[in-house]
């Protein structure tokens, strides 16, 4: 393996690292002897802020990566690095793009558009209903999804997009030698038996800690063109992935299913802020282009939507 894929892997695997840090330490190093040498002082200096010698360990990273390869192809996982031509492009043209892409299964040809599909972990049963259909439709219109595998909206869409022959991504929060939820196993297999894919940026053995899935959203955002929030409440992940989308200028839409009550109000401040809403896989198809149709009552707080 070459250094540079050695100092890659080892600096997905120093957990003080946040997402954009990772590819400032390693635009910083010349090689994996610069990594070596390269102090917790050293560290603090690149990245602008304090790092604890405690987190800063280095030299354990690049152990971890001189063997990594070997696990990796026995666990049947791949690696892609942020400079391959593999390597999603979209994903790669973000402001913290992960430096290491661990996936199985088949990666989108580049130039391939993928909607992404979020929502509640909770959804209401009819706004689960409408994010299987909408995974389905676009599947079956050849568009791909991408999603976060999580119980609710996520697995709904993904599950429509399989039952409808298509091509959709899981990105998963954790290592990507276990798929978390355990809800979700059946699912990914499914995926993966289908020429999809399961992806992330954290290595195999690394736990689904809380604070991976808020950095995992933007990946989701990231891969895709598009994101659709089915519905969405107050303070659901799925706003995180909504910030995301328009950070990275993508087209942002709500799901006119989850714009009423409780289970809504995050998707209702949405499109407060402007999103579009959408009623079917051909909206969101239109997004964009002008073409999606818009008119349709909002029974929460009594709006209209407008073209």
């Amino acid at each position: 393996m070459a250094g540079s894929e050695i100092l890659a892997l080892a600096i997905s695997r120093v957990p003080c690292l946040r997402p954009r840090e990772r590819v400032l330490v390693l635009e910083a190093c010349e090689g994996p002897e610069s990594l070596a040498h390269m102090s917790a002082g050293d560290a603090s200096r690149c990245l602008g802020r304090p790092v604890s010698s405690r987190s800063w360990r280095p030299l354990e990273a690049l152990q971890w990566a001189e063997k990594a390869r070997r696990d990796l192809t026995r666990g049947g996982f791949v690696c892609t690095f942020y400079w391959d031509p593999e390597f999603p492009p979209l994903l790669r043209e973000i402001y913290d793009p992960p430096v290491v892409l661990f996936w199985r299964g088949t990666l989108p040809t580049p130039g391939r558009d993928l909607v992404a599909i979020v929502g509640t972990r909770l959804p209401t049963g009819v706004a689960r209903d409408r994010a299987y259909q909408l995974g389905f439709e676009l599947g079956r219109a050849g568009m791909g999804t991408v999603s976060g595998l999580a119980r609710g909206i996520d697995a709904e869409a993904q599950r429509g997009t399989v039952a409808a022959g298509g091509y959709t991504i899981g990105v998963l929060g954790n290592g990507i030698d276990a798929v978390c939820p355990s809800s979700s196993r059946v699912l990914a297999r499914k995926i993966l038996a289908q020429g999809g894919a399961v992806a992330s940026e954290y290595p195999p053995g690394t736990p689904p800690d809380a604070h991976h899935f808020p950095a995992r959203n933007r990946i989701i955002s990231g891969l895709a063109g598009s994101v659709v929030v089915v519905q969405a409440p107050e303070r659901s992940g799925a706003l995180i992935t909504a910030e995301y989308a328009l950070e990275q200028n993508r087209d942002l839409a709500v799901h006119a299913v989850g714009l009423c009550g409780e289970a809504g109000k995050g998707s209702r401040e949405l499109w407060r802020q402007g999103a579009t809403v959408v009623r079917s896989g051909a909206d969101v198809l239109g997004l964009g282009r002008g073409e999606t149709e818009l008119a349709c009552g909002i029974a929460a707080g009594g709006g209209k939507v407008h073209p």
